[in-house]
């Protein structure tokens, strides 16, 4: 089977690893990753293994025919990714392993073969071509865009976790994609305004704010009539509090990593796209844009200093 991954960062180029062990993969990452991995290989450390992985890698597309395409850059670049590779991923399908709300439907004005994905694991970088994946609060989840699944879903589902990622199958990919979107508003922007690991912002001040930021995103998504596996705020904030926050602990948020580098965050389609989307229902968000607000401050502040 032919996989093709664009946008391959920290995430993409793990997967990638992965799943050259079952499949023909080809992913486009930068040239200074690229270079390295042609001539000695891509380093994974961490808790899905350590080794040296080879596949074919480049920063342009092969005029090849691939089986499923996976999209797992920062939302930011969704769009651009799209017009830029837009022959390549017509009638396609096309797998969005991306954090926030917004991509699939970018991705869907490009190919009517849209999967969601999710995927709740740690990675940092450690150097060029070289990932440690640190973390995992829960398994991959892949369903058909906007609702249900197929046989096609199902055989790429077979595929990552005959790699070894534990993955599910959902006919609820919007629910998922918004289970990982609340975590993510959660704890992403907090570790990255107070400088912290995921484990620190189990303090009670923190988790005031954490529990306001995910209380008024309940309230979008019952709006939306987004359907949770959780009833009631309450009951999500116990299950992060008891499972992914302890899973999670050592984990430095993707912002903090960003920010420290001078990179624009994806706050836009995390909390910035709550407050976007509960302006269209009349709702408050106080908290989401507080700390979005906090969170693109910081970027500004960054690119000054550079």
């Amino acid at each position: 089977m032919n996989v093709l991954i664009i946008g391959a960062g920290a995430v993409g180029l793990c997967l990638a690893a992965k799943l050259s062990n079952v499949a023909d993969v080809f992913a486009v990452t930068r040239e200074r990753n690229a270079k390295i991995i042609r001539e000695s290989g891509f380093k994974m450390t961490g808790i899905w293994g350590d080794g040296t992985y080879n596949f074919e890698t480049s920063e342009n597309v092969p005029e090849r025919d691939f089986d499923y395409i996976i999209i797992s850059s920062k939302g930011l670049a969704t769009k651009s990714i799209c017009e830029q590779f837009k022959d390549v991923i017509k009638g396609k399908n096309v797998i969005s392993i991306q954090n926030g709300v917004g991509n699939e439907e970018i991705i869907s004005e490009y190919t009517d073969k849209v999967i969601g994905g999710t995927i709740i694991t740690g990675f940092e970088w450690k150097g060029d071509a070289k990932v440690h994946v640190s973390v995992e609060g829960g398994p991959m989840t892949l369903g058909r865009f906007p609702n249900g699944t197929d046989d096609e879903v199902n055989t790429f589902v077979k595929l990552v976790k005959s790699s070894g990622i534990p993955i599910d199958e959902t006919e609820n990919i919007q629910g998922a994609i918004w289970s990982k979107t609340i975590y993510n508003c959660a704890l992403n922007p907090l570790g990255a305004v107070m400088n912290v690991s995921y484990g620190e912002l189990s303090n009670e001040h923190s988790w005031n704010l954490i529990k306001n930021i995910v209380y008024e995103i309940f309230e979008v998504t019952s709006k939306k009539g987004v359907i949770l596996p959780w009833k009631t705020p309450e009951e999500y904030l116990k299950y992060l509090k008891e499972f992914q926050l302890p899973n999670t602990a050592a984990h430095h948020s993707s912002m903090l990593q960003d920010i420290s580098k001078g990179n624009i965050t994806e706050i836009d389609f995390l909390n910035g796209a709550v407050t976007s989307i509960a302006k269209e229902f009349g709702i408050k968000t106080p908290y989401n844009e507080f700390i979005t607000e906090q969170i693109k401050f910081l970027e500004n502040l960054k690119s000054k200093k550079e």
